[in-house]
């Protein structure tokens, strides 16, 4: 085995690890709201402290980054990741499991900036598009993490005794992986934490990724409720709509770096924006079982690619470092997750949960038209084009 797909391969385990770590906090947040007896509305405010401390690290993330590089960030911040999980399951009040879920979700989002931007180092080297398939293992992560957590329980082990077990992967991984990391020179002339604004192009790949992270949240907090609501399906089938959706998604992203290497990364993105439209369409105008999850996987394969190849797209900006354009495209896009869950709520409420799909529907379709428009830098991955290294590598 040669040394870049060694070098892969170790990557691509500290992305599942990473999915691993998050999912494993997911898995156990009924536990969560049983020991502190919580009730929805109050776990619901618990639970904003992930996206919260998300976005505040973002800055932070892209300024280590380029100061500092990827490999360092990835190495402390790894073991740091693994501490904080851990300290979830030994907090003694909910003000102290409100903080550790905030610093949580702040460190989850540095290993996010650090990996991808380790990543397009890789990708760089293998001179074409792979990043998709670091995030499919990240997604295919989520069940491993779900399926270890049901286990977990069955078993009847406490949350600290399974994110004992989690940390301690984690930590043995990140051992057995880290000499592999490709080390960049630091860059000195780095200044402080400072918050940059988006050129022209970093904002218009960080709206596609607004887009791709708005229908991805419908996706994960309304695609049972439609399925219950509007469909009228029985309890039994409920979750296979948000089932069908992750499953698409996951294994979307393993084929779709296959797919751009041959079309270009452009028709990927264009393809991806009308694939969610008609999927969403397709669940309004057919509110039936088969046709509702038939669109709910169309709308999976269509995000699968979004984020990945908008990443890759904003990793090549002329104008910034690639941590800091990472961290610029993150933040427009995260800002599509945290708001359209509640717009969707919003406009059922006004209307019905089928008019906020149809919106959604047309969120989607202007990936579609936000790629289309001629830029420069787009039509540069317009074609599968080999990718050319541009950084300075130990």
């Amino acid at each position: 085995m040669n040394l870049l797909r060694k070098r892969r391969i170790a990557l691509s385990s500290l992305f599942f690890l990473a999915g691993l770590s998050f999912a494993s906090w997911a898995s156990r947040i009924p536990d969560f709201q049983q020991i502190f007896d919580l009730s929805e509305g109050q776990l619901g405010t618990l639970l904003l402290g992930m996206p919260l401390g998300s976005l505040v690290a973002l800055p932070l993330a892209g300024w280590a980054v380029d100061k500092y590089g990827s490999r360092t960030v990835i190495i402390w911040g790894s073991i740091a990741y693994a501490l904080s999980l851990l300290s979830l399951g030994f907090m003694n009040s909910v003000f102290q499991l409100g903080a550790a879920v905030v610093v949580f979700g702040m460190l989850g989002n540095i290993m996010n900036i650090s990996l991808n931007t380790q990543a397009l180092i890789v990708e760089d080297n293998y001179a074409r598009s792979i990043l998709a398939s670091f995030h499919g293992l990240w997604s295919l992560a989520g069940f491993a993490g779900a399926g270890i957590g049901a286990l977990m329980i069955k078993l009847n082990m406490a949350p600290q005794e399974h994110y004992w077990i989690v940390a301690g992967i984690m930590v043995s991984i990140l051992i057995s992986s880290y000499n592999l990391l490709y080390k960049e020179e630091k860059n000195t002339g780095a200044g402080g934490l400072v918050l940059k604004k988006p050129d022209a192009i970093l904002l218009r790949v960080g709206l596609v990724g607004f887009f791709g992270m708005m229908c991805e949240g419908c996706m994960f907090d309304w695609s049972g409720v439609y399925l219950k609501k509007v469909v009228l399906a029985s309890p039994s089938i409920v979750p296979l709509g948000y089932v069908a959706f992750m499953g698409a998604m996951a294994s979307g992203r393993f084929f779709s770096d296959a797919l751009a290497n041959k079309w270009g990364k452009i028709i990927m993105l264009r393809i991806s924006g009308v694939l969610i439209g008609i999927g969403l369409v397709l669940a309004v105008v057919f509110p039936q079982v088969s046709t509702a999850i038939i669109g709910f996987l169309l709308v999976g394969f269509g995000t699968a690619s979004v984020i990945p190849l908008s990443y890759s797209i904003a990793g090549r900006s002329k104008m910034y470092s690639p941590s800091i354009a990472l961290a610029l495209v993150s933040t427009i896009s995260f800002f599509g997750f945290l708001l359209g869950p509640p717009l969707i709520g919003f406009v059922a409420e006004l209307f019905d949960l089928k008019v906020s799909f149809v919106l959604i529907a047309v969120m989607g379709t202007c990936i579609t038209l936000l790629v289309s428009i001629k830029t420069q830098i787009f039509d540069s991955h317009k074609s599968p084009k080999k990718i050319k290294a541009t950084r300075s590598l130990t």
